[in-house]
Protein backbone atom coordinates (compact mmCIF):
# COMPACT_ATOMS: atom_id res chain seq x y z
CA UNK A 1 0.00 0.00 0.00
CA UNK A 2 1.14 3.45 -0.23
CA UNK A 3 1.19 6.99 1.51
CA UNK A 4 -0.68 8.92 -1.17
CA UNK A 5 -2.17 12.06 -0.82
CA UNK A 6 -4.95 10.73 -2.76
CA UNK A 7 -5.17 7.73 -0.31
CA UNK A 8 -4.56 10.24 2.55
CA UNK A 9 -7.75 12.03 1.87
CA UNK A 10 -9.71 8.78 1.27
CA UNK A 11 -8.61 7.75 4.62
CA UNK A 12 -9.55 10.58 6.32
CA UNK A 13 -12.99 10.79 4.58
CA UNK A 14 -13.30 7.31 5.16
CA UNK A 15 -13.06 7.76 9.16
CA UNK A 16 -16.06 10.14 9.37
CA UNK A 17 -17.65 7.68 7.54
CA UNK A 18 -17.24 5.28 10.18
CA UNK A 19 -18.53 7.25 12.28
CA UNK A 20 -21.86 7.71 10.41
CA UNK A 21 -21.70 3.65 10.08
CA UNK A 22 -21.74 3.53 14.12
CA UNK A 23 -24.90 5.27 14.52
CA UNK A 24 -26.43 3.43 11.88
CA UNK A 25 -25.40 0.03 12.58
CA UNK A 26 -28.38 -1.01 14.94
CA UNK A 27 -31.04 -0.37 12.45
CA UNK A 28 -29.58 -0.74 9.01
CA UNK A 29 -31.73 -2.28 6.71
CA UNK A 30 -31.00 -6.40 5.71
CA UNK A 31 -32.42 -6.93 2.24
CA UNK A 32 -32.33 -10.53 0.75
CA UNK A 33 -31.53 -11.27 -2.91
CA UNK A 34 -33.70 -10.94 -5.55
CA UNK A 35 -34.12 -11.92 -8.97
CA UNK A 36 -35.41 -9.61 -11.06
CA UNK A 37 -33.63 -6.64 -13.05
CA UNK A 38 -35.76 -3.85 -10.92
CA UNK A 39 -34.60 -4.78 -7.74
CA UNK A 40 -31.22 -3.04 -8.09
CA UNK A 41 -32.84 0.58 -7.68
CA UNK A 42 -34.98 -0.04 -4.60
CA UNK A 43 -31.66 -2.11 -3.23
CA UNK A 44 -29.79 0.91 -3.83
CA UNK A 45 -32.06 3.71 -2.19
CA UNK A 46 -32.27 1.81 0.55
CA UNK A 47 -28.56 1.47 1.90
CA UNK A 48 -27.21 3.90 3.34
CA UNK A 49 -25.17 6.86 2.02
CA UNK A 50 -22.60 6.50 4.58
CA UNK A 51 -21.91 2.81 4.19
CA UNK A 52 -21.12 3.34 0.52
CA UNK A 53 -19.11 6.32 0.89
CA UNK A 54 -17.20 3.99 3.30
CA UNK A 55 -16.27 1.18 1.23
CA UNK A 56 -15.12 4.10 -1.05
CA UNK A 57 -13.06 5.74 0.74
CA UNK A 58 -11.23 2.10 2.66
CA UNK A 59 -8.82 0.30 1.17
CA UNK A 60 -9.60 -2.96 -0.29
CA UNK A 61 -6.84 -4.53 0.90
CA UNK A 62 -8.39 -3.73 4.48
CA UNK A 63 -11.76 -5.14 3.34
CA UNK A 64 -10.01 -8.47 2.30
CA UNK A 65 -8.52 -8.48 5.66
CA UNK A 66 -11.41 -7.86 7.93
CA UNK A 67 -13.65 -9.62 5.47
CA UNK A 68 -11.21 -12.94 5.96
CA UNK A 69 -11.14 -12.46 10.08
CA UNK A 70 -15.07 -12.13 9.85
CA UNK A 71 -16.04 -14.57 7.42
CA UNK A 72 -13.39 -16.69 7.45
CA UNK A 73 -13.09 -16.98 4.03
CA UNK A 74 -11.72 -15.26 0.34
CA UNK A 75 -13.99 -12.55 -1.12
CA UNK A 76 -11.82 -11.26 -3.35
CA UNK A 77 -11.23 -11.81 -7.21
CA UNK A 78 -8.00 -13.09 -8.60
CA UNK A 79 -5.03 -11.16 -10.05
CA UNK A 80 -6.41 -11.85 -13.42
CA UNK A 81 -9.00 -8.81 -12.92
CA UNK A 82 -7.20 -6.19 -14.22
CA UNK A 83 -8.45 -2.50 -14.63
CA UNK A 84 -8.32 -0.72 -17.99
CA UNK A 85 -7.00 2.30 -16.08
CA UNK A 86 -6.10 3.26 -12.27
CA UNK A 87 -9.09 3.59 -10.62
CA UNK A 88 -11.12 3.30 -7.37
CA UNK A 89 -14.58 3.24 -6.81
CA UNK A 90 -17.92 1.13 -4.66
CA UNK A 91 -21.40 0.46 -5.74
CA UNK A 92 -23.70 -2.37 -5.68
CA UNK A 93 -23.95 -5.52 -7.64
CA UNK A 94 -26.34 -6.03 -10.69
CA UNK A 95 -25.04 -9.58 -11.85
CA UNK A 96 -25.53 -10.74 -15.26
CA UNK A 97 -24.68 -14.31 -16.60
CA UNK A 98 -23.90 -14.93 -20.33
CA UNK A 99 -23.97 -18.52 -21.56
CA UNK A 100 -22.36 -20.50 -24.48
CA UNK A 101 -24.35 -20.36 -27.48
CA UNK A 102 -22.30 -21.16 -30.32
CA UNK A 103 -23.56 -19.83 -33.84
CA UNK A 104 -26.84 -18.35 -32.27
CA UNK A 105 -28.91 -16.68 -35.02
CA UNK A 106 -31.82 -15.46 -32.09
CA UNK A 107 -31.93 -11.50 -32.81
CA UNK A 108 -33.17 -11.39 -29.28
CA UNK A 109 -30.35 -13.57 -27.33
CA UNK A 110 -28.77 -10.65 -25.12
CA UNK A 111 -32.42 -8.78 -24.93
CA UNK A 112 -32.02 -9.53 -21.31
CA UNK A 113 -28.85 -8.41 -20.79
CA UNK A 114 -29.64 -4.71 -22.20
CA UNK A 115 -32.55 -4.76 -20.71
CA UNK A 116 -30.49 -5.43 -16.77
CA UNK A 117 -27.98 -2.51 -17.86
CA UNK A 118 -31.11 -0.21 -18.47
CA UNK A 119 -32.93 -1.13 -15.16
CA UNK A 120 -29.38 -0.64 -13.13
CA UNK A 121 -29.97 2.83 -10.49
CA UNK A 122 -26.89 5.33 -9.96
CA UNK A 123 -24.24 4.00 -8.09
CA UNK A 124 -24.04 0.33 -9.31
CA UNK A 125 -21.76 -2.03 -10.59
CA UNK A 126 -22.24 -4.26 -13.20
CA UNK A 127 -20.83 -7.49 -12.49
CA UNK A 128 -21.06 -10.10 -15.78
CA UNK A 129 -19.60 -13.22 -16.09
CA UNK A 130 -19.11 -14.60 -19.44
CA UNK A 131 -18.97 -18.60 -19.06
CA UNK A 132 -15.63 -19.70 -20.91
CA UNK A 133 -14.87 -16.21 -21.99
CA UNK A 134 -12.11 -14.90 -21.54
CA UNK A 135 -11.27 -14.43 -25.38
CA UNK A 136 -14.93 -12.78 -25.91
CA UNK A 137 -15.62 -9.37 -25.08
CA UNK A 138 -18.28 -9.65 -22.67
CA UNK A 139 -18.95 -5.48 -22.64
CA UNK A 140 -17.37 -2.51 -24.84
CA UNK A 141 -18.01 1.40 -25.70
CA UNK A 142 -21.79 0.93 -26.04
CA UNK A 143 -22.70 -0.55 -22.85
CA UNK A 144 -20.05 1.37 -20.80
CA UNK A 145 -21.52 5.06 -22.33
CA UNK A 146 -24.72 3.39 -21.26
CA UNK A 147 -23.58 2.64 -17.69
CA UNK A 148 -21.79 6.18 -17.79
CA UNK A 149 -24.80 7.84 -18.82
CA UNK A 150 -27.03 5.86 -15.79
CA UNK A 151 -24.16 6.81 -13.01
CA UNK A 152 -22.61 3.34 -12.36
CA UNK A 153 -20.14 3.29 -10.80
CA UNK A 154 -17.90 0.65 -12.60
CA UNK A 155 -18.29 -2.74 -14.10
CA UNK A 156 -16.28 -6.24 -13.23
CA UNK A 157 -16.36 -8.44 -16.03
CA UNK A 158 -15.19 -11.88 -15.80
CA UNK A 159 -14.35 -12.01 -19.52
CA UNK A 160 -12.92 -9.28 -22.06
CA UNK A 161 -13.41 -5.85 -22.83
CA UNK A 162 -13.65 -4.08 -25.92
CA UNK A 163 -13.69 -0.40 -27.08
CA UNK A 164 -11.08 0.94 -24.27
CA UNK A 165 -10.49 4.52 -26.07
CA UNK A 166 -14.26 4.83 -26.23
CA UNK A 167 -14.09 4.03 -22.05
CA UNK A 168 -10.92 5.81 -21.27
CA UNK A 169 -12.27 8.80 -22.96
CA UNK A 170 -15.29 8.79 -20.76
CA UNK A 171 -13.24 7.57 -17.80
CA UNK A 172 -15.65 4.65 -16.79
CA UNK A 173 -13.73 2.33 -14.79
CA UNK A 174 -13.80 -1.21 -15.67
CA UNK A 175 -12.12 -4.63 -14.27
CA UNK A 176 -11.74 -7.17 -17.15
CA UNK A 177 -9.09 -9.97 -18.20
CA UNK A 178 -8.28 -8.03 -20.48
CA UNK A 179 -8.90 -6.33 -23.88
CA UNK A 180 -10.02 -8.67 -26.81
CA UNK A 181 -11.68 -7.19 -30.05
CA UNK A 182 -14.27 -9.93 -30.34
CA UNK A 183 -18.05 -10.07 -29.91
CA UNK A 184 -20.45 -11.95 -27.60
CA UNK A 185 -23.22 -11.51 -30.73
CA UNK A 186 -23.58 -14.85 -32.52
CA UNK A 187 -21.37 -16.67 -29.55
CA UNK A 188 -23.77 -16.29 -26.64
CA UNK A 189 -26.81 -16.07 -24.37
CA UNK A 190 -28.75 -13.85 -21.92
CA UNK A 191 -28.57 -16.23 -18.93
CA UNK A 192 -30.05 -14.69 -16.30
CA UNK A 193 -29.83 -10.92 -14.51
CA UNK A 194 -29.55 -10.02 -10.74
CA UNK A 195 -29.14 -13.46 -9.88
CA UNK A 196 -26.68 -15.25 -7.35
CA UNK A 197 -23.28 -16.03 -9.28
CA UNK A 198 -19.98 -17.11 -9.38
CA UNK A 199 -17.87 -14.06 -10.79
CA UNK A 200 -14.16 -14.93 -10.98
CA UNK A 201 -14.62 -17.58 -8.26
CA UNK A 202 -16.37 -15.18 -5.90
CA UNK A 203 -20.12 -15.31 -5.33
CA UNK A 204 -21.99 -12.30 -6.16
CA UNK A 205 -25.58 -11.72 -4.45
CA UNK A 206 -27.12 -8.99 -6.66
CA UNK A 207 -27.19 -5.94 -4.16
CA UNK A 208 -23.87 -6.75 -2.43
CA UNK A 209 -20.77 -4.49 -2.22
CA UNK A 210 -18.37 -4.21 -5.16
CA UNK A 211 -15.18 -1.87 -4.13
CA UNK A 212 -12.41 -1.66 -6.37
CA UNK A 213 -9.15 -0.26 -6.35
CA UNK A 214 -5.52 -0.60 -7.64
CA UNK A 215 -5.17 -4.03 -5.33
CA UNK A 216 -8.23 -5.59 -7.13
CA UNK A 217 -11.60 -6.56 -5.98
CA UNK A 218 -13.77 -7.43 -3.22
CA UNK A 219 -17.12 -8.67 -2.97
CA UNK A 220 -18.94 -7.37 0.55
CA UNK A 221 -22.21 -9.98 1.44
CA UNK A 222 -24.61 -7.54 2.40
CA UNK A 223 -25.59 -8.77 5.49
CA UNK A 224 -22.46 -8.32 7.26
CA UNK A 225 -21.53 -4.84 5.12
CA UNK A 226 -21.55 -2.79 8.42
CA UNK A 227 -19.14 -5.00 10.62
CA UNK A 228 -17.18 -5.77 7.72
CA UNK A 229 -16.45 -2.06 7.20
CA UNK A 230 -15.96 -1.07 10.46
CA UNK A 231 -12.90 -3.60 10.62
CA UNK A 232 -11.41 -2.32 7.80
CA UNK A 233 -11.58 1.16 8.48
CA UNK A 234 -9.72 0.46 12.08
CA UNK A 235 -7.32 -1.50 9.89
CA UNK A 236 -6.72 1.56 7.54
CA UNK A 237 -6.49 3.76 10.76
CA UNK A 238 -3.99 1.27 12.47
CA UNK A 239 -1.95 0.76 9.09
CA UNK A 240 -1.49 4.84 7.93
CA UNK A 241 -0.36 5.80 11.38
CA UNK A 242 2.06 2.79 11.25
CA UNK A 243 4.16 4.66 8.16
CA UNK A 244 5.33 7.56 9.97
CA UNK A 245 6.08 5.48 12.76
CA UNK A 246 8.16 3.56 10.35
CA UNK A 247 10.01 5.84 8.52
CA UNK A 248 11.10 7.52 12.21
CA UNK A 249 11.78 4.46 13.94
CA UNK A 250 13.34 2.31 11.23
CA UNK A 251 11.85 -0.91 12.33
CA UNK A 252 9.09 -3.12 11.29
CA UNK A 253 9.03 -5.55 14.01
CA UNK A 254 8.63 -2.34 16.53
CA UNK A 255 5.44 -1.22 14.50
CA UNK A 256 4.13 -4.73 14.53
CA UNK A 257 4.79 -4.95 18.42
CA UNK A 258 3.16 -1.05 18.80
CA UNK A 259 -0.09 -1.46 16.28
CA UNK A 260 -0.55 -5.01 16.36
CA UNK A 261 -1.15 -4.75 12.19
CA UNK A 262 0.82 -6.08 9.75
Amino acid sequence: MTGSPRVARYFLAGTLAFIVIAALAGTALIEGPRVVAQDSAALAQAMPDALLNGFRHVEVASVSDAAEQILGMKIYMSHRMQAIFPTKFAGYAVTVLLKKDEGNKDPNALAGMMAAIDGGAKDSVYVMTVEDGAEIAGMGGLMGTTMYSRGYAGAVVDGGVRDLAQLKRIEFPVYALGPVPSTSVGHYKFGGANIPMMCDGVKVQPGDIVAADADGVVVVPRARAEEILALAQQMDFKEHSMYPFIEKFKSLQEAVKKFGRI
